[in-house]
This record gives structure tokens, sequence and C-alpha cells, in this order.
């Protein structure tokens, strides 16, 4: 399998020194500095990213050089665009970083206005697309307005700018994911068959090494299960011989809450995904659980949580990744180590390095595991999956991450509302 060339832009190690006199002068002001600070962490054509940035008041400090406050992936094609000229007002694109005292807010309904306190820039250049590690920028420069208009001292920031390759193997899946399609390797525009995917919905045979795991008793009516539960759904991921090579399956259905019509927080639907047991043969060895329910709102979502299994009987759960997805125009699910701390979790997201004994996750120094993007419910979806080549050391590493990425997909489709005739007002925040 050939990978596809990205970059990760990294921007870390942040802090803020403002010398005792502009310190001074600031908190005698109406705009006292607050700490942290914050910062806007700008590329042209990138979503704006912010970040908190920590003062630092010991001139010795220096802040952690390994912590990381954002990242950019770039393709090929960004790149391209980044290096590019550009308008007359803007030549050269530039990485831009805006640091403000306090965050954007409000308090009680009156909105809290930021304080501007400096800029750096850095501009792109012909080493952002030579695909090697480059340290861009490390250590303190001035930001402050006056460091040039009254050549007293000013605000320092400190950061870290790092460009390093993080190629990645990209797959697509050919159709919807219920129609068993196969499963392409990208590069650039060739398609490369590499997996097929095996959709049922029929209940597991007693002869099927899956059947360990199913729940439910196996004497239920199937006519009127689609009308009050999604259940028995099941995917199997072949490799070119036609082994299966990893699975996903449904173990709680989705079911609508009481009073409702939808699968709530309160009780998740969960598929568990796994893979063959190379101890025993024709069974099959827990990898990973993902759970899904809707939220609703203005604008509904999906909310997919997923965790890794540990092996052994008292093996724990390891959160990996918790998403929400635009239930009506898709989105992206990620295990990203970065980005969900970033995102600031409720329970924060430990690097796979911590996952032990699975190899498809090992060894892992944080960042970018995997990607998945779909489409919204009731359309076509074509799941588009890029999988960072320093997680998969053969075939059947990837091979769980497809399964994983056909499960994301469905639940989508197994999340949607029952449309079942219910009371208003019965179901509240579940």
């Amino acid at each position: 399998m050939d990978p596809q060339a990205f970059i990760r832009l990294s921007i870390g190690s942040l802090g803020l020194r403002i010398p005792g006199p502009a310190l001074n002068a600031a908190k005698s002001g109406i705009h006292a500095v607050p700490s942290p600070c914050s910062c806007e962490i700008r590329l042209r054509g990138f979503p704006v990213q912010t970040s908190s940035v920590p003062l630092v008041s010991s001139p010795e400090a220096t802040p952690d050089s390994h912590s990381i406050a954002s990242s950019f992936y770039l393709e090929e094609s960004d790149l391209k665009a980044l290096l590019a000229p550009g308008c007359f007002y803007a030549p050269h694109a530039c990485l831009e970083i805006v640091v403000f005292t306090g965050r954007k807010g409000s308090h009680c309904g009156v909105g809290i206005k930021r304080q501007q306190i400096g800029t750096f820039k850095l501009e792109v250049g012909p080493e952002w697309g030579e695909k090697k590690p480059v340290i861009l920028f490390h250590g303190w420069i001035g930001i402050g307005k006056n460091k040039q208009e009254s050549g007293k001292p000013g605000a320092e920031l400190h950061l870290r700018v790092k460009l390093d390759p993080d190629p990645r193997y990209v797959f697509q899946f050919e159709d919807v994911a219920t129609s068993s399609p196969q499963i392409v390797q990208l590069q650039g525009t060739i398609k490369q068959p590499i997996f097929s995917c095996k959709f049922s919905r029929d209940r597991v045979s007693q002869v099927d090494p899956l059947s360990t795991y199913w729940s439910g008793s196996s004497d239920s009516s199937e006519q009127e299960t689609e009308r009050r539960e999604r259940k028995g759904w099941k995917v199997k991921i072949h490799d070119l011989s036609g082994s299966a090579v990893a699975a996903a399956f449904i173990t709680t259905p989705f079911v609508p809450s009481t009073g409702c019509d939808w699968v709530a927080r309160s009780n998740p639907g969960a598929w568990l995904i796994v893979r063959p047991d190379a101890c025993r043969p024709e069974s099959w060895q827990p990898w990973g659980k993902l759970e899904a329910w809707r939220e609703r709102g203005i604008r509904d979502s999906i909310c997919c949580r997923f965790h890794l299994l540990s092996e052994g009987q008292d093996g724990g759960e390891l959160l990996m990744s918790e998403i929400f997805i635009n239930a009506e125009k898709g989105g992206e699910f990620f295990i990203d180590t970065d980005r969900q701390v970033r995102a600031a979790a409720t329970t924060p997201i430990p690097s796979p390095q911590s996952s032990g004994d699975f190899a498809a996750l090992a060894p892992a120094v944080g960042g970018f595991v995997m990607s998945c993007r779909v489409q919204g419910e009731g359309k076509s979806s074509k799941p588009l999956v890029q999988l960072a080549i320093r997680h998969i050391t053969c075939v059947e590493d990837a091979a769980i991450f497809m399964a994983l990425a056909a499960a994301v997909d469905l639940s989508i489709e197994a999340c949607r509302p029952f449309r079942r005739k219910f009371r208003r007002g019965n179901c509240h925040s579940l």
C-alpha cells in the first residue's frame, strides 16, 4: 500500500511574557491582564483555531517544549495553494497568531471585549514543501504594540512552530455500506481494490463465531423489529483472498427512549468492533466499542463515542474519541489526540501509546490516528477514510479501521428518528 503525502504543522510551547512596566500599566488601566490570555491561530484556507496562552512571570521560565496548542494537516493541494501567489494586498500566505487578553464571550448578557496584545506572523516558504521535519521557529519574540513605537520592551510570545511529514493511507467505500461495496485505496487518480465489505441485517446463526458476543433472544419476531428498534446489523471486512479480517456488529440495539422517537444519550446504541483472534482460529477478539445517539437541537447531531477495549477478563475501556456529526449534512469522525485535547472533552483523551497490546495503535506518539468523512442521514454516503501510516503495520490493521468507519456511517442511519407517535412534553433532556 502506497501512502499519500501529508504535512503536519504544529504550534506549541505557547507562553506570554509581559515586562513589569507594561504589566503594571495594563493593570492600572481599564483592561487588566487576565491569565491565561488567548490567541487565534490563522492559516489561509483553514478554519481559525483558538488556544489559551499562559502568562510566564519568571524571566528564566520557559514553556513546555512538547506541548501542542494547535495542528494543521496539509495535503499536496493545500501546499500548492499556500505557496501560490496571492492577491495584491496579501501576496504571500502566512501563519498568523493574534494574542488577546481574555477570551471571547459574554457575562450576564453583556459582551466582553477582548484587547489585542500583538501579532506573530510567519510567511509560508519553499521549505514547507520539502516534506522533511523542520523547526520554523522556536523561542521568544516581541509582539507588543509598543515594541517599535517607543523603544520600550513590550509583550513577548514564546512558541514553537514545526513541520513534520505525516503520510497517510486513504481509502474510500465505492458505495453505501449497506450495498456491500468494495473498498479501494486512493493514490492520486488510481484506485486499487484492497477490501470488500459485507453487510447483513440477519440474525447471527449459532455457527457464526460472532454469536458469542451477540445480544438479544433468538425467538423474537423480525417483522416489526425496524419499527421499534434497529438491531442485527453486521459488517464484515474481507481481504482480497476472501478471508474475514475485521467486523463490526450491533450489540446494544438502537431504540427510542421512553416517550421519544429517537435514540437518546441515556440509552445509546452500541457496536462491537472485532478482529480475528490469532490464538484461536475462527474466533474473534474484541478491539473497540462505538456508542452512538442523537442530540436534539436547532440542528440535530449524531454523537459517536469510541473506546478501545483492553485485553483480558478484567480489561478496561480507553476513551479515544467523542465527536458530534451534523445529522443532516454529515461530517467527520476522527481520532486525534491533539484535536481532542483542544476540544476540552469531559474526559481527557490519552495518547494511543497507553493502549498497550493493541498493535493497530502502537507504537504511537499522539496526534492524528484516523478520520472518516460521512454524509448526513438519507444521503448516499461513501465513507472516505484516512489513516496515519505509523499506526498501520499490516493490511489487517487497516481493516479494523474500515470496520469502525462502516459502524460510524451506519450509526447515522441507525439514529434516525423512528417517527413513532408520542405525547408531547413527555421527553425532556435525557
